[in-house]
């Protein structure tokens, strides 16, 4: 039975859809006239309703929509709320028939901006129908900012299934986000769009066990959701012109007066609560479930575009803190922001150091923003109230990194080491140090360490580093039982501007007073590229003529192979030779 009714409604559909196909452009037109001149053709409305749909034709669609628009642009103040009721007792002829257009009116709006989420209708005719929505949404509510209807356009855009470079976002952002209460009424959208998909995502979780973003729906309308709030405007704009796009003026407050009546806000006053919905906005959407390109990408652009903003930074710290505690690219790529809120908003995170000392891997040397970690590293430890244990395990890690980063990278770390030495003076005693069998070393500096050094602390072969390279904990990494003997390898790297960067430190710490730090954001960006473009283009004074100043009579030299001999005797020499000839 249900099939066969289900048959007869598509049956019904099409026989509509075939009657509606044989009117004529110009009948639709007159049709829509008639609606214009007078009451008695109201009946057309319904009839011009039919053609707003996805399927329609659209020059069908457009020319219903402008008769449709034009007749109810006029009577749109006149309409009562879609929740007024008119008392049975004494029905009124006119409110009645006003309460049935403003269902018609509510029924448009809904045609329409399912015209304009779905992917089968044309581009052009979807531009002229998001046009046409906003000018509802303009004086939609008694002349007043509709919120509803663009609440409604909102949800559906990020609730469909366009993609994130659809022509509807980019057009909403392009015309109407320069109004302020435009981007005023979308953060509050956007807001209690977060907390529906929150609220969805816990209900999702809690029945069956599954992930709500393994659906591509959910990630894709966080996706447009983030990008509607990386679309808006600096904030700082909105004091130097209130531009709106109701004229009547939206943003609203009460005034003093025992009237109650409502007044516009001031620009100081509109962008406080501007700046409270931006805030938010923002939180609800960093309560979500992010997928991990979009996570990436905010993590970018927070420090930039989002915290200067909010009303109280600190209300990301949650935020900032789960993700620097993620570990790897994550936590190199929140730095940035805790940094801010550590050191201007005073945030108080303390294991911050040793975080930041458990990103120190080989894999930071290929990161993507490597350049502005490594600036970040270097701000970090510029205090010189940090202990010398933690200065000292830092220069042992870089320098160890030293030995697997590439030539780029071993720039960077001459710079950074070249740094801490110099803010951090109780630590060169790790530039130096020759430990022989019988040496006993009691200096300050090993008495203030944190593993309570004793008078025969170094009083073992020598040779031996107690570096702890797998360890986490700063504290525990016996750097200062160590030294820097990593960096003295660099001298004889294999890359030129390598080795006499790393001979240089050596002279630099001879005249440390005289020595300025080194900007580290001039090595911090450099590649392969970089250091063989600076090579070819050094001026040499000395090119050499030859590999060797002498012709080198042996391929190896004995004092690398102690107690071996590759010298052959005349013996040798005879008896190799007659086996050749005896051979032939």
């Amino acid at each position: 039975m249900a099939s066969v009714a289900s048959e007869k409604k598509k049956q019904k559909k099409q026989k509509k859809q075939k009657k509606r196909e044989k009117q004529s452009l110009s009948e639709l037109k007159t049709m829509g006239q008639q609606l214009l001149t007078s009451r008695a053709h109201v009946n057309n409305l319904p009839f011009l309703l039919t053609f707003i749909n996805p399927t329609s034709t659209p020059q069908y669609a457009l020319e219903s929509l402008l008769s449709l628009q034009s007749f109810f642009t006029p009577l749109i103040p006149k309409l009562p709320s879609s929740s007024s009721r008119h008392p049975d007792s004494d029905p009124d002829p006119e409110f009645i028939y006003l309460t049935w257009l403003r269902a018609k009116f509510d029924e448009l709006t809904q045609s329409l901006i399912d015209l304009v989420v779905s992917s089968q209708s044309d581009g052009a005719l979807r531009e002229v129908v998001l046009d046409s929505i906003m000018e509802f949404v303009k004086v939609g509510n008694g002349g007043k900012f509709h919120t509803a209807i663009y609440h409604k356009l909102l949800r559906a855009i990020v609730r469909s299934e366009l993609g994130v470079d659809d022509i509807v976002l980019d057009m909403l952002a392009e015309k109407y986000f320069n109004y302020v209460d435009v981007r005023y009424f979308t953060y509050s959208s956007l807001e209690k769009l977060a907390r529906t998909l929150e609220r969805e995502e816990n209900k999702e979780v809690s029945q069956d066990g599954n992930d709500l973003l393994s659906r591509p729906s959910i990630e894709l309308s966080i996706q447009k959701m983030y990008k509607l709030l990386a679309c808006i405007q600096p904030l700082e704009a909105v004091e130097e012109k209130l531009e709106m796009w109701n004229d009547s003026g939206t943003l609203l407050g009460k005034s003093n007066d025992k009237i109650g009546t409502l007044q516009v806000l001031s620009p100081k006053n509109a962008a406080k609560k501007m700046k409270l919905k931006f805030t938010k906005a923002w939180i609800s959407f960093l309560s979500l479930p992010l997928p991990l390109d979009v996570y990436k990408e905010v993590l970018v652009t927070l420090h930039q575009s989002v915290i200067s903003h909010l009303s109280n930074p600190i209300m990301l710290c949650d935020f900032l803190t789960r993700s620097y505690d993620i570990g790897g690219v994550v936590s190199v790529m929140a730095l940035s922001s805790l940094f801010i809120l550590m050191t201007q908003h005073g945030l108080e995170y303390p294991n911050f150091y040793n975080k930041l000392y458990a990103l120190l891997e080989p894999s930071v040397f290929m990161a993507k923003h490597r350049s502005k970690f490594f600036q970040l590293l270097d701000s970090c430890l510029k205090s010189s109230l940090l202990p010398a244990y933690l200065a000292a395990a830092f220069c042992k890690k870089l320098s160890r990194l030293a030995l697997f980063a590439p030539p780029s990278g071993a720039l960077v770390i001459v710079a950074l080491v070249h740094n801490l030495l110099q803010r951090h003076p109780s630590i060169n005693f790790l530039v130096h140090r020759e430990i022989g069998p019988d040496t006993t070393l009691d200096t300050s500096e090993e008495k203030s360490s944190p593993e309570g050094a004793n008078r025969d602390l170094f009083q073992e072969k020598p040779g031996i580093d107690h570096f702890k390279n797998e360890e986490n904990d700063p504290k525990a990494t016996n750097a200062m039982r160590s030294s820097l003997w990593e960096i003295d390898t660099l001298r004889h790297h294999y890359s030129p501007p390598v080795s006499r960067f790393a001979l240089s430190l050596a002279n630099d710490l001879a005249v440390r007073a005289r020595t300025p730090e080194l900007a580290v954001s001039d090595f911090s960006s450099g590649s392969y590229a970089t250091i063989f473009g600076d090579e070819i283009r050094r001026r040499v004074k000395q090119v050499p003529l030859a590999f060797y100043k002498t012709t080198p009579s042996c391929l190896f030299s004995e004092m690398d192979f102690p107690g071996w001999t590759f010298k052959s005797t005349a013996n040798d020499d005879a008896s190799s030779k007659r086996k050749r000839v005896d051979s032939v």
